[in-house]
């Protein structure tokens, strides 16, 4: 399994409109073959700043999804909303279980 996760920190001028496209990218990258999860969330300590968790069940799954029509659309507009530079890091997972709290 591969996990990515992303901060990503967005103008407040340009904020509503990129959750909006931010909240369709997630929708149809959750519908994707080979995607397990797909979240975008918005930082509790700054609303101006989005956490993606995406995984995926391996190197074939994330590289389609990377080369689908809303991934390529949400890429192109991406740097209209940006306020800064996006971190991401990438897991490669061997294994994985649910904790009970």
């Amino acid at each position: 399994m591969i996990l990515l996760h992303a901060r990503v920190p967005l103008d407040p001028d340009g904020r509503d409109d990129a959750l909006d496209a931010i909240a369709d990218l997630a929708e149809a990258s959750r519908a994707e073959d080979g995607v397990i999860d797909y979240r975008a969330t918005t930082e509790v300590g700054d609303g101006d700043v989005v956490h993606f968790v995406e995984q995926y069940e391996d190197e074939a799954a994330l590289g389609s999804h990377t080369e689908t029509d809303h991934y390529q659309s949400f890429a192109a507009a991406l740097p209209e909303f940006l306020a800064g530079r996006p971190e991401i890091t990438r897991f490669d997972v061997e294994s994985a279980s649910e904790l009970d709290l």
